[in-house]
């Protein structure tokens, strides 16, 4: 199943790190902050404002930084995915 945002909305998954403390425990996903750092994985048309369109600055497999508690959270096929602005977007890592 694919997921086709509309508007200025992109698709994101989020990037999973495992993070070693200093005394040598491995952190899972589950024992630290939220990510982050995602990948885009679907990116809407862009939006109409005021008679002009702005234009969608990430692509797909992009990885971008996000705002921590941006998006809305969605489950398709078993793996997670945050739908987004792209205003929630505050940088693209190179």
């Amino acid at each position: 199943m694919n997921i086709k945002p509309l508007g200025d909305r992109v698709v994101i998954k989020m990037v999973e790190t495992e993070e070693t403390t200093k005394s040598g425990i491995i952190l899972t996903g589950s024992a630290k902050e939220k990510p982050q750092v995602a990948q885009v994985v679907a990116v809407g048309p862009g939006k109409i404002k005021d008679g002009e369109t702005i234009k969608m600055e990430v692509k797909v497999g992009d990885k971008v930084l996000t705002s921590k508690y941006a998006g809305t959270e969605v489950k398709m096929d078993g793996t997670e995915y945050t739908i987004l602005s792209q205003d929630d977007i505050l940088a693209i890592v190179e």
